[in-house]
């Protein structure tokens, strides 16, 4: 007898609701660890999946590589059955699949979808009738239908198709973005209003059903390409933002005037204004790179988008004119960089976080160095910087006690375990581009 594609959703979504449904979470970072445990805590089995064998390792061992993770939530989601594995086999036994790995840029600036592709051709020798796939990575609109959707269906040796109507059997496809914000304790995960993009209806509500088990809003959309745009519109909203005050500060320190006092007295505003505020350039996965995966989709379309570009181009410069203002910070001291010892304090890209992707940090630190510097740094979060994607710095972290020894400190992060009065106290010169000694007077602080 054959079963029918509502039989099959009806079943599915029994599981989901009934928490008997196995899940399996492809990539463990940022992303895939926190909605593992999310998933854990309702009692689902959870599997987690992750090519780092270090990562499989240490979880598996009950034990935390992300910071603001303890090692106790990794416990206690062990003692309701989660495990994490390299073995992709077990894709298999999986009634869904959802996938948050990362999706950087090229260095030309272009979308890498390199970790999506692969990822997606190891899972799809191993699915099955009646599977929910799930693409959480940030990406360009398209993305689901025009590359997932043909690898799943290429990569099938069972010949199953994406179930896009009433009588086909096959698998189901959705997108929902993420919308982690690391470091912020002021949200609940499960209060962030999760937005789902079906191939078809079928898989939009099973994927809303299986996210409403653990977020207390669901916002189901159109198709997939709606859900893709509405992760970028968020990113790209606060990427032209920073951008704005990131110039805005560059003309107030000509004119000076204190942007950040700007920025206070204009959020006393009630209504039509966010406060956003000016930094050192951006960091994390999305915001610096969402303009630039927009930007290349839309040449596809003969189409400009010279506004986001023009934010992009502005937040990426920020490390730039921070050495400048070093350089001649350094200059009116009677100091030349060449050759000068200089600590960056902060190589994380946000307060109080251990994520180095895209930090402006790291940026500043090389640019130093080109320039004859010889540089060190402190953070809590990394007793060593070693080797990224876009960086090779084997630094370890020096320890603050040596601040007077430098003749120039930057505070770069401000992470709140620095006591910045004590730092002003034994610092020569400390160049500020986080605001992070606001109310203290020095004169050796500049402010950038």
């Amino acid at each position: 007898m054959t079963i029918s594609l509502s039989d099959r959703t009806a079943v599915t979504r029994n599981k989901i609701e009934t928490r008997e449904a196995r899940i399996g979470i492809i990539g463990m970072g940022y992303v895939g660890l926190p909605l593992a445990l999310l998933f854990s805590e309702e009692r689902f089995s959870i599997t987690g999946f992750d090519i780092d064998s270090s990562k499989v390792g240490t979880l598996n061992r009950g034990e935390s590589y992300i910071v603001r993770i303890p090692g106790a939530e990794i416990q206690s989601a062990k003692k309701h059955g989660f495990i994490a594995t390299s073995d992709y086999s077990r894709i298999a036994q999986m009634d869904v699949v959802i996938i948050c790995v990362p999706t950087p840029l090229s260095k030309y600036h272009e979308p890498d979808l390199s970790y999506v592709t692969s990822t997606v051709s190891s899972i799809a020798p191993h699915l099955k009738d009646g599977q929910l796939v799930i693409l959480e990575s940030t990406t360009y609109p398209g993305t689901t239908e025009e590359v997932v959707v043909p690898l799943l269906e290429q990569g099938n040796p069972s010949g199953l198709q994406v179930a896009r109507d009433e009588v086909s059997p096959g698998f189901y496809v959705a997108f929902s973005p993420e919308r982690e914000d690391p470091g912020n304790t002021d949200v609940a995960r499960r209060d962030i209003p999760k937005v789902v993009g079906g191939c078809g209806p079928a898989a939009r509500d099973l994927a809303s059903t299986l996210y409403a088990t653990i977020f207390n809003r669901t916002v189901p959309v159109s198709s997939p390409a709606v859900a893709e745009m509405t992760k970028l519109l968020e990113n790209i909203y606060r990427c032209v933002n920073i951008a704005l005050v990131n110039e805005l500060k560059q003309l107030c320190m000509r004119m000076g005037i204190d942007i950040f006092e700007v920025i206070d007295a204009a959020k006393t505003k009630p209504f039509g204004f966010q406060a956003f505020y000016p930094g050192p350039g951006l960091g994390g996965h999305c915001i610096p790179i969402d303009p630039f995966y927009l930007s290349w989709k839309a040449r596809e379309f003969d189409f400009h988008t010279q506004f986001i570009e023009l934010a992009g181009q502005v937040n990426l410069a920020m490390p730039y004119f921070v050495v400048e203002n070093i350089v001649e910070a350094m200059s009116q001291q009677g100091k030349s960089l060449h050759g000068s010892r200089v600590l960056v304090l902060g190589v994380a890209y946000k307060r109080d976080n251990d994520d180095l992707r895209e930090s402006p940090s790291l940026t500043i630190i090389e640019l130093l160095q080109k320039r004859g510097a010889q540089v060190e740094y402190n953070d809590p979060f990394f007793p060593v910087v070693g080797h990224g994607r876009k960086y090779a710095l084997d630094m370890t972290c020096t320890p603050l006690e040596q601040i007077p020894e430098f003749d120039c400190v930057v505070i770069a992060t401000d992470h709140s375990q620095y006591d910045y009065a004590d730092i002003v106290g034994r610092a020569k010169l400390i160049v500020d581009t986080r605001n992070a000694t606001k109310g203290i007077a020095a004169p050796h602080i500049v402010r950038c």
